[in-house]
C-alpha cells in the first residue's frame, strides 16, 4: 500500500502539462455528454488529440488507436447530434433493444480480438490483453454514444474500471485518476439519461 501511495505522488509530480490539459478537457467532455450538450465533441477532440502521442510514448498502442478513433467518431457524432427535424434534435436518447445489445457485444468482441492480435504480433506492447480489452469497450461506448443509446454509459463504466489500474501500471497516474472521475461521471450519466427516457415516455 505504501508503495502504491508513493508511486501515486511520484506520478503526479511527473505529470506533464499536456497530460494535465488532456485530462481536464477529457473530464469536461464527459460532463457535457451527461448533459446531452454537443460541446462534448469539440472539447473531447482536444483531449483525444493530445492522448494519441502520449499513449504511443507509453506503448499503449490500442489506447492510442482508440483516441484516434474518438477523434474521427467525434466529427461524425457532432454531425449526428446537430441534425434538426422540424426545429428539434433529430436524435433522441433511447435504450438498446435486444438486437442492439447483441450487435454491441459482437462489435466489442471483434474489436477486442482484432486489436489483441495486432498488438501481440506487430507491436512491443507489454499488456496486449488489457490494452485491447479497454480499447474494445471504448470503441463500443463511443459507437453507442453517437447513436444516443443509454447503454453507452455501461460500456464507459467497463472501460473506466479497466483503465484505472492499466494507466496506473503504466505510470500515467494523473490519467488513472481521470478514469476514476470518469467512472463516477459515467454512473451519474447513466442515471441522468435513464431519467430522461422515463420522462419522455411518462
Amino acid at each position: 500500500m505504501q508503495q502504491i501511495i508513493s508511486q501515486f505522488f511520484s506520478g503526479l509530480r511527473n505529470t506533464t502539462w499536456l497530460e494535465f490539459i488532456a485530462v481536464v478537457t477529457g473530464i469536461a467532455s464527459v460532463i457535457f455528454s451527461r448533459k446531452e450538450n454537443i460541446l462534448v465533441y469539440p472539447v473531447g477532440m482536444i483531449s483525444t488529440g493530445i492522448f494519441v502521442p502520449i499513449y504511443i510514448i507509453h506503448k499503449l498502442y490500442a489506447d492510442a488507436s482508440v483516441n484516434l478513433y474518438y477523434t474521427v467518431m467525434s466529427i461524425i457524432g457532432w454531425y449526428m447530434w446537430s441534425r434538426k427535424k422540424e426545429g428539434k434534435p433529430a436524435l433522441h436518447i433511447t435504450a438498446s433493444s435486444k438486437k442492439d445489445w447483441i450487435n454491441g457485444l459482437i462489435f466489442f468482441f471483434i474489436c477486442w480480438t482484432v486489436l489483441y492480435f495486432l498488438l501481440k504480433l506487430y507491436t512491443d506492447s507489454t499488456v496486449p490483453t488489457a490494452d485491447s480489452f479497454v480499447s474494445g469497450a471504448a470503441f463500443t461506448g463511443m459507437w453507442l454514444m453517437n447513436k444516443k443509446k443509454l447503454e453507452n454509459w455501461t460500456w464507459w463504466i467497463i472501460t473506466d474500471l479497466a483503465s484505472i489500474p492499466l494507466n496506473f501500471y503504466k505510470h500515467l497516474v494523473f490519467t488513472s485518476f481521470q478514469y476514476l472521475v470518469f467512472l463516477i461521471l459515467a454512473v451519474m450519466g447513466y442515471i441522468t439519461w435513464r431519467k430522461k427516457i422515463r420522462h419522455a415516455f411518462a
